[in-house]
């Protein structure tokens, strides 16, 4: 008898655990690392900021101190955000894309004056509301979110080959617009999005499998429309994979200088002092910013990194959870989507930092600099405690659930 009692002891535990997740609460997983995450961005980006740190005593820089305002924005969005049922986003989900769409072309209009649309690293993309300034395109990855699962939430005929070309024009038209920014690293998050949403839904993985196929054998054509910086990224990340470093201090040293800085950190990291100096020394643009998860290696190490990405795995998990025990298919849906953007989104800029992608202007959610960025991220959150929240009590309809023949 006394040998069971452990046995019975983890037994116990993992029915507290599953009897938590099935009880509604897995999105609360996304709450406790959506926090973690944002307090860590407010150190590192005080790290990367405040290169000698006053004396006596920790005190936050003044960027530091506004991404805790724009913390306390988001926190504020997610909680009122949950006030509405959710599904009440799935009936407006329309007017929500509309919305979105037409501050996207409002972007892209010539005649607006620059003291409202200016240009920043060659990019129209946000809205200079005085204060701060607003990003349309992080708001219309939550409306494409809305629309997409609310149009497939009983839909079959993505089932057919034919009928993935609405999804696929609902999810044109955001891409088109902010391309044409040109905003390419937004822009390529919709794609993981959209593929997620379908897979849920039920689509046919031998038709997803035809359409990455031919996306693939169509890329290299989109290349001679590439604007000349985004050109010279591709041409950049080439050479560095061949170990040519003929451009390391030309447009390959953003790169170099990031996986140097991320380098230094080796396994446990470095000093809290160390770290600031190191970064002074190390002129790394956008270490704030796109650039922030190079600053974390150098502080918390390979170890300290791995427990980062840990939490984003945990942000997902919350969501997938919360899809996988809904009993509604909006609510299945939309986790999926949000989930898969931030995946996305993460491992897009991970790979920016450790010179294994083109860096394409993609923020590390809820930790870069950024009040757009961190809004969005933590109203996707308050979208999925709300449905995890709020489970009807019965399936309303059933709902992706077809065997191959059909």
């Amino acid at each position: 008898m006394a040998r069971r009692g452990p046995a019975l002891s983890i037994s116990g535990m993992g029915a507290s655990v599953w009897a938590f997740i099935k009880g509604g609460r897995a999105a609360w997983l996304t709450v406790l690392a959506s926090l973690a995450l944002s307090l860590i961005g407010v150190y590192a980006i005080d790290v990367a900021t405040i290169t000698t740190p006053p004396d006596p005593g920790p005190q936050l820089g003044p960027v530091a101190m506004r991404q805790l305002f724009y913390i306390g924005i988001g926190v504020t969005a997610a909680v009122l955000i949950l006030i509405p049922h959710y599904r009440a986003y799935g009936f407006a989900s329309w007017f929500l894309l509309a919305a979105a769409v037409g501050l996207l072309v409002f972007l892209l209009i010539p005649i607006v004056p620059s003291s409202i649309v200016r240009a920043r690293n060659g990019a129209r993309s946000w809205i200079d509301l005085g204060p701060a300034d607003f990003q349309p395109s992080e708001l219309a990855k939550i409306a494409y979110v809305f629309v997409l699962a609310w149009y497939l939430r009983f839909s079959r005929h993505h089932r057919t080959f034919r009928g993935l070309l609405p999804p696929a024009i609902i999810t044109a038209i955001p891409v088109g617009l902010i391309t044409l920014q040109p905003d390419l690293g937004t822009a390529s998050l919709f794609v993981p999005a959209l593929f997620a949403v379908l897979v849920a839904a039920g689509a046919r993985m031998k038709h997803l499998a035809a359409i990455v196929l031919i996306a693939a054998m169509a890329a290299p054509a989109a290349y001679p429309i590439l604007k000349p910086h985004q050109k010279e990224r591709f041409v950049g990340l080439v050479k560095q994979l061949r170990g040519d470093t003929s451009a390391d201090q030309d447009i390959n040293m953003q790169s170099v200088t990031a996986q140097r800085v991320a380098g230094a950190g080796q396994w446990d990291g470095t000093g809290d002092r160390q770290s600031r100096v190191l970064l002074r020394y190390n002129a790394l643009p956008e270490r704030h910013n796109d650039m922030i998860f190079a600053v974390l290696c150098n502080r918390f190490g390979f170890t300290g990194a791995l427990s980062i990405l840990a939490l984003y795995a945990l942000w997902i998990a919350g969501a997938l959870l919360t899809a996988g025990l809904s009993r509604e298919p909006f609510g299945r849906l939309v986790p999926v989507g949000l989930a898969a953007f931030i995946a996305a989104q993460t491992v897009i800029n991970v790979g920016m930092n450790l010179g294994v992608v083109p860096i394409i202007g993609i923020t590390l959610p809820f930790v870069s600099h950024g009040g757009s960025s961190m809004i969005a991220c933590w109203l996707m959150t308050g979208v999925v405690l709300a449905i995890s929240i709020r489970q009807p009590t019965m399936s309303l309809r059933r709902t992706f659930e077809w065997d191959d023949e059909r």
